[in-house]
């Protein structure tokens, strides 16, 4: 078991090795001529819509830019401070909604749907999905625009570096991106357009405009929580092509602050990710297999036991690294060197929050702002 183990980590780390030079990264660079429509929504998001207002505001390069924030109800105040960080510019747009999702549809999607609508968007420019959590620097929007034309594409990607400031972030947190990065060859997934190889972050996805209404937009992904990960893959199904990139350093989130919002959070999609609880059970066991037992052994076991123990944590330990460079586009900090370190404990509460997230879906307790999913 522990060789095999060390087999699965050497391949993760190979992967990685290879997606670190396969995989596109946004790169600030000449101006778009075309529309481009930004929609943010947001419930209950008043410490942080005033900063991503703010930086779309300083968007570079993107003379056509309009913006639409959309309130989805939120009871904290988010639609005023929206409103004053809109400050009267001519390109946002700030409404409010209150009508509750319709049955069958997550708040997220339904609240996309009613802010596309609310948009007006351009047939033939893009239109951009952006959380209100997220970062950008000024010329990020730009960039998303000219990778999505370059690569002719439906959708494209740019996946945030996710920021972590607790203990328990930074254990998690980089295993979003490491989780397929160490997985999936990028070259191979941007050549086909297999469903099963989709990859992307509802964080900030990017539209042809008329590829999205192709599909029928949000509508299409009404009930899933991974809605982002379907609407790829729903493209994918319709001949049209999709890419995941690197986004950091120009884009960056802090998706969770803090253990108790994070278990929240996690718990909410972990239990769809794997198709099915025995799914999840399996993938649980797999990365068990690959990435904590080889490290018992390299601390317990002896003879050839402990060596391929040792081969295989450290092939773990070189592969959550890459993903994690790759990821933030800068060199590595203390706080990720000690994150990688402990790379098998990330592994273990991997494992719990899917459990859990599997479990609160069996009983019906699937819950996230508040709102029932369905």
């Amino acid at each position: 078991m522990v060789a095999l183990g060390a087999g699965a980590a050497l391949y993760g780390a190979v992967v990685a090795a290879a997606n670190r030079f396969a995989l596109p990264r946004l790169r600030e660079g000449a101006a778009v001529t075309e529309s481009v429509t930004v929609v943010v929504p947001a419930r209950d998001e008043a410490p942080r819509i005033a900063s991503v207002i703010a930086d779309l505001r300083e968007q570079r390069g993107v003379p056509r830019l309009r913006v639409l924030v959309l309130d989805d109800d939120s009871s904290d105040g988010t639609f005023e401070i929206a409103r004053r960080a809109a400050d009267s510019d001519p390109r946002i747009t700030v409404v409010r909604s209150s009508t509750p999702p319709p049955d069958g549809w997550t708040g997220k999607a339904a609240a996309c749907e009613r802010a596309f609508s609310e948009s007006h968007p351009d047939e033939t420019g893009v239109v951009v999905f952006i959380d209100a959590d997220v970062r950008l620097r000024p010329g990020a929007i730009a960039a998303a625009v000219t990778l999505l034309r370059s690569r002719s594409a439906a959708l494209v990607s740019p996946w945030p570096y996710q920021v972590a400031g607790t203990v328990t972030e930074r254990l998690v947190q980089p295993l979003l991106f490491w989780s397929w990065f160490s997985i999936l060859p990028v070259a191979v997934a941007h050549r086909t357009r297999r469903p099963s190889m989709a990859v992307a972050c509802g964080q900030f996805l990017a539209f042809d405009t008329a590829d999205y209404r192709a599909i029928g937009g949000h509508s299409a992904v009404a009930a899933s929580p991974t809605e982002d990960l379907d609407l790829a893959r729903t493209l994918r199904r319709s001949g049209r092509t999709t890419v995941v990139a690197a986004g950091g350093p120009l884009v960056s989130c802090r998706m969770y602050e803090g253990r108790h919002t994070l278990t929240g959070g996690y718990t909410r999609w972990l239990w769809s990710a794997f198709g099915s609880p025995a799914g999840a059970a399996a993938v649980v066991t797999a990365y068990a297999v690959a990435y904590v037992v080889p490290g018992v052994a390299a601390v317990a076991g002896r003879g050839h036991t402990r060596r391929w123990g040792v081969l295989g944590t450290g092939a773990a330990l070189l592969s959550r690294a890459v993903a994690r460079s790759t990821e933030r586009g800068e060199r590595l900090d203390a706080a990720d060197a000690l994150g990688i370190a402990a790379h098998p404990v990330s592994v273990v509460i991997f494992g719990w929050l899917t459990a859990a997230s599997v479990r609160a879906r069996s009983a019906g307790r699937a819950v996230w702002k508040d709102r029932l999913l369905p």
